[in-house]
């Protein structure tokens, strides 16, 4: 599950994904809905933007982390920034990896590889 709130990010990461081999892809524009997609059909891993109206990237990761059903899915955080503060506060919450946009496709290949082991 992708979560961003611009199109064109969504559009790229799910690019990315389908050249990895990933095939079952879903994507939606904000924390809230998919959090309510996601427990009624489980993901295996959440790639999710920080900067997001409504709920930002690390409410959405302690929901997540928070629900007795998803609360084990692997969460991997976006964000436009590197600042210490946020990258401390999701590791506090269980991030499993951090990727700071802009970024090539090799590196989010990377931080999926950390978490799963290598992609074939």
């Amino acid at each position: 599950m992708v979560v961003d709130d611009q199109t064109s990010m969504r559009a790229m990461i799910r690019r990315t994904l389908q050249d990895l081999g990933f095939k079952d892809i879903r994507d939606k524009a904000g924390p809230v809905e998919a959090l309510a997609a996601i427990k009624s059909d489980r993901v295996h891993l959440i790639i999710s933007d920080y900067n997001m109206p409504d709920m930002d990237g690390l409410q959405f990761l302690e929901a997540v982390r928070g629900d007795a059903v998803i609360g084990k899915t692997v969460f991997i955080m976006l964000t436009g920034s590197a600042d210490k503060e946020i990258v401390q506060k999701a590791a506090a919450l269980g991030v499993n990896n951090y990727v700071v946009k802009p970024f090539a496709p090799a590196a989010l290949k990377e931080k999926i590889e950390r978490v799963f082991g290598e992609l074939t």
